[in-house]
């Protein structure tokens, strides 16, 4: 998708046929369990499926194209890493979606240097930050973290602790090593603050990976095609 589209459901332009325009998006939907480089795309046009309109329906167009264009490509899963490790990026697009403000969080896992497990959801609540954005969105990856470690402990005996979660903002990592609760977190649901609890029980680590490295932006925004085709890469979809 173009970098910086902003489409909104309070769209002007002239209605399209619902029914087709469900029907593609269901199966470009379909197509992301095995395509994760276009889970954000998929995901924005999701938004538009109860009225669509002409603008809606043109992204979805740009959507097929670039399938069509790729129909060989895949995720490449390489052989086993002699001691394999669990590793999450989590990301945040605060404010994303333009009709409310809700912010949606992008999560990849990796394991082995392979992309095991990812996930595109926007927040049920509307934050006040980025900051905030980007620590619901761990919360959510300690969540992940927990569940696949359950899953890697029933197949190779061990679940692993000290797992790390990557976040390109120094803001978050700042708020997990000053354990008070302060003016910038006290107003967050207690829910949110479960992924505290396992960094000091030692089972996720907070670190900072460069933005540039962050794989989960993948899962939020729309990036220029050279960006794009550099973390398509960094995630093992090749042809």
């Amino acid at each position: 998708m173009e970098p910086h589209l902003k489409l909104s459901k309070e769209s002007t332009s002239s209605l399209v046929d619902r029914k087709l325009y469900r029907s593609v998006v269901g199966n470009l939907r379909y197509l992301v369990h095995t395509r994760p480089d276009i889970s954000f795309a998929v995901g924005f046009v999701s938004r538009f499926m109860e009225v669509p309109t002409t603008e809606h329906w043109a992204a979805v167009k740009h959507l097929i194209r670039y399938v069509a264009g790729t129909l060989n490509y895949g995720c490449r899963y390489k052989k086993g890493e002699p001691e394999p490790r669990l590793v999450g990026y989590n990301k945040a697009d605060f404010a994303g979606d333009v009709d409310d403000r809700k912010s949606p969080s992008g999560l990849v896992f990796v394991f082995g240097g392979s992309v095991i497990s990812r996930q595109l959801q926007k927040q049920k609540v509307i934050t006040l930050s980025s900051c905030e954005a980007e620590y619901i969105t761990t919360t959510t990856a300690a969540c992940t973290v927990v569940w696949l470690g359950r899953m890697l402990g029933d197949l190779l005996g061990d679940p692993g602790s000290g797992t790390p979660l990557l976040i390109d903002d120094e803001s978050v990592i700042q708020l997990y090593k000053n354990h008070v609760f302060h003016n910038r977190t006290k107003h967050i649901e207690t829910r949110f603050h479960f992924n505290r609890e396992h960094v000091r029980d030692g089972r996720i680590a907070v670190d900072h990976v460069h933005t540039g490295e962050q794989l989960a932006n993948i899962m939020t925004k729309a990036s220029p095609r050279v960006k794009f085709q550099e973390l398509q890469g960094m995630i093992d979809i090749h042809s």
